[in-house]
């Protein structure tokens, strides 16, 4: 399986807006197929004559209406396997925290890895796992915050 990385850098303008459209449309028309039956196909025409109607798996459709989707909105974006291990140093820059930060972590039981000879391997999808664990951790740390300034009357 595949995880669909969006980030937050603007891509540099390479697509036309012609084609930033065709982006838009191309996905809305995959989201309708998809939403309307199980499977879908679709019909690739080139300047020699169309080509037969290709069949992809709905998880394929899904993922390429997503890249469309981000395309679209000049989006950069990553395609990455669930099962790619990554450095600490990719997982670092993934996670956008320090090396330390990510190696504490590993010591600390909170992110798994394995050690391929004196290196650390840390499988994406547990990195994914992490990121959404420190995200709900900074949820409930930023409530609370809330929560106390509300009682001290610190309304803003």
């Amino acid at each position: 399986m595949a995880t669909l990385e969006r980030t937050r850098r603007q891509q540099p303008a390479e697509m036309t807006p012609e084609e930033l459209e065709m982006a838009r449309t191309a996905q809305r028309c995959i989201g309708e197929a998809l939403d309307r039956s199980r499977a879908a196909s679709i019909l690739l025409t080139s300047e020699e004559g169309d080509l037969p109607p290709v069949q992809l798996p709905t998880k394929a459709l899904r993922l390429i209406g997503e890249v469309l989707g981000a395309l679209s909105e000049r989006q950069a974006v990553t395609v990455i396997s669930d099962k790619r291990e990554m450095t600490t140093v990719e997982a670092a820059n993934f996670l956008n925290v320090s090396r330390p930060f990510v190696i504490r972590a590993i010591e600390a039981n909170r992110l798994p890895h394995r050690m391929v000879g004196t290196h650390r391997r840390i499988l994406f999808e547990d990195l994914v796992a992490f990121r959404a664990q420190m995200r709900e951790k900074q949820k409930a740390a930023l409530q609370r915050l809330s929560d106390n300034a509300n009682e001290l009357g610190l309304d803003y």
